[in-house]
């Protein structure tokens, strides 16, 4: 669209060259008014049909950057999902959020102004000089020595801009983990009165952005200077020439008009390219790394090994959204599990099996592997050996026969009932309630609104309300099997017994429960032990 716009407003732009010269020469002919009517009224036509031309164009320009940012969030997000929290480990969150957010909102001056630039200029400039050089000849000549010029600038003078621009990109995302991370650990910052310092660097890393950005600002003026000196060095030698030619006689006064009416216009596309190109370098900066996370290797974070593979297959069966029926009396089993990073195996586990019906306790040291075991039956690492849940080979990917809570509660700003119930379409108020008094929780009111990061609750009780949100899934999608990292790390030994008899009831109605702790109690109360870090990690 932009491209079909773009060439009707360069027949608009030679249409009112012409149509301009035909009524400028006729007046000094003595053309009266009434005979250069039909002149005006063409020319009006040709502007009217100009600027809609441009409103078109960049109303195209608009609705495309909007789609291709639309596009790129949405696989991006996608991606990174598939990816997983394992790759998400060796990346940092607030650069991932900043490019998520203001990095894809930088791409509206490439896509809105730079390439429907480009564009034009790929179309105006070789029709403008074909026509210029079937009207005279020696013009066209000049044109075509002098345009390719600009390119040449723009080529370096771009090469300068971009090094600076993504230093400047780096800037920023520095400030940004450094202000999320100042951010995270305020509190402890201020208990040991260091929260000074921090603001400094704050400070410090601020004003070496603002360095990075006036750098570039200043880079764009004297590039738009540069850009204007030449284009305006080559109109000049085409006027000095059609000058000298009138005078002598050799050229006629509308073809020299109408040639240098068109000349200016030759430049003006190419000039705006170079102008809107430091306009567009932090989207391309920001695209790249999009594009970098998008063409990711799939064989190197791999969510599902292929059949072939000794890892357990990819199973559809269950989709978002949608429970997925247990099967009755199914039992989860690992065969010959290992995860390795980096040529080290992490954790082993030769044979294990949780029944139906039962809590089974994971115990070990510190660095056992307790929570790389988690990753694997999330699907949040990549694993060889047999995952099966009954009669079905679970891959890295089928989540939907689990239920989880992690050893950190995750709480998002809202209702204790909207946490509970978070990733449901519509929320069960009586099984959110339910849920609550199964964590040990039933004093808590389900309409309590919580800020943002879940703040409003003690650490006890968003610990609980977590515990709460993987039953509340378990019992809503019907998932059979209920993993928490130690649920209990910050609670006294009542509440503890309490949410243990939560947890005994779940199991006495068939689900599959697997704690992660190092309290005594909790382990005394499973039925059964996976110890790690032993020679030989099975449940007995």
């Amino acid at each position: 669209m932009g491209a079909a716009l773009g060439l009707v407003q360069i027949i608009g732009t030679i249409a009112f060259a012409w149509f301009l010269t035909r009524l400028i020469v006729g007046v000094a002919d003595g053309r009266d008014l009434a005979n250069s009517m039909g002149d005006l009224g063409f020319m009006a036509g040709v502007i009217i049909l100009r600027a809609f031309a441009l409103w078109g164009m960049e109303v195209a320009a608009a609705r495309g950057a909007v789609r291709v940012k639309s596009q790129l969030r949405r696989q991006l997000v996608t991606t990174i999902g598939r990816l997983g929290p394992g790759w998400l480990t060796h990346h940092r969150s607030a650069q991932i959020t900043a490019l998520v957010g203001s990095g894809l909102d930088a791409l509206d001056d490439y896509f809105g102004r730079y390439l429907p630039q480009l564009i034009l200029s790929a179309l105006a400039t070789p029709i403008l000089v074909v026509v210029i050089f079937a009207h005279d000849m020696l013009s066209g000549l000049v044109l075509v020595v002098t345009v390719p010029m600009i390119p040449v600038f723009m080529v370096l003078v771009g090469q300068a801009t971009q090094a600076a621009q993504q230093r400047q990109w780096d800037r920023v995302s520095r400030l940004s983990v450094a202000f999320l991370d100042m951010v995270g650990g305020l509190s402890t910052l201020k208990l040991f009165g260091r929260h000074h310092r921090q603001e400094q660097r704050i400070i410090t890393m601020t004003d070496a952005y603002r360095v990075e950005t006036m750098k570039i600002l200043r880079m764009s003026f004297l590039s738009g200077f540069v850009l204007e000196l030449a284009a305006s060095l080559s109109v000049a030698l085409v006027a000095v020439s059609i000058g000298l030619r009138l005078l002598n006689g050799d050229l006629s006064l509308t073809i020299g008009l109408f040639v240098l009416l068109l000349t200016p216009e030759v430049f003006s596309p190419v000039r705006q390219v170079g102008a809107f190109f430091h306009a567009a370098t932090d989207g391309i900066d920001a695209a790249t790394e999009v594009f970098g996370i998008l063409d990711a290797d799939p064989g190197e974070h791999r969510q599902h090994p292929a059949p072939s593979h000794p890892n357990a297959r990819f199973d559809s069966g269950g989709r978002v959204g949608h429970p997925m029926t247990p099967l009755p009396g199914a039992t989860l089993e690992l065969n010959n599990l290992s995860v390795t990073y980096d040529g080290r195996v992490a954790v082993h586990i030769p044979y294990a099996r949780c029944e139906p019906g039962t809590i089974t306790a994971v115990v070990g040291p510190s660095g056992a592997g307790k929570s790389t075991l988690l990753r694997a039956l999330l699907g949040f690492v990549p694993f060889s050996g047999c995952v099966r849940f009954g009669a079905r080979e679970c891959g890295d990917n089928n989540r939907h026969w689990i239920a989880w809570a992690g050893q950190r509660p995750v709480l998002m700003r809202g209702t204790v009932a909207a946490n509970v119930a978070l990733g449901s379409l519509h929320i069960d108020q009586a099984l959110v309630r339910r849920t609550l008094d199964l964590a040990a929780i039933p004093d808590i009111a389900t309409e309590k609104l919580l800020s943002v990061t879940g703040s409003g609750l003690s650490v006890g009780q968003a610990q609980r309300v977590a515990i709460a949100r993987a039953l509340y899934r378990a019992i809503d999608r019907r998932c059979q099997v209920i993993v928490l990292d130690e649920p209990t790390s910050a609670l006294d030994s009542d509440t503890e017994k309490a949410v243990m008899v939560g947890l005994r009831t779940l199991a006495i109605e068939g689900h599959s429960i697997i704690v992660v702790s190092h309290r005594p109690a909790v382990v005394n109360a499973c039925d059964a032990v996976l110890a790690l870090g032993t020679n030989k990690a099975v449940v007995t």
